[in-house]
């Protein structure tokens, strides 16, 4: 009974760094192209984009 809930943070810490490196891909993909205007050239630029608030509205 004790294990589940280090199974749930264990899992939790995991999806919590996956998140962090997919954000720091698109990081890297935007210092690259330096055109914040256009559309994001993958799905870790676009939730880079998201999660830092520089995602364009239209």
């Amino acid at each position: 009974m004790t294990t589940i809930p280090l199974i749930i943070g264990l899992v939790l810490g995991v999806a919590v760094f996956v998140g962090y490196v997919f954000v720091l891909i698109g990081m890297r993909q935007e210092d690259r192209r330096m055109h914040l205007g256009d559309a994001p050239p993958s799905c870790a630029a676009g939730l880079a984009r998201r999660v830092t608030g520089c995602h364009v509205r239209g």
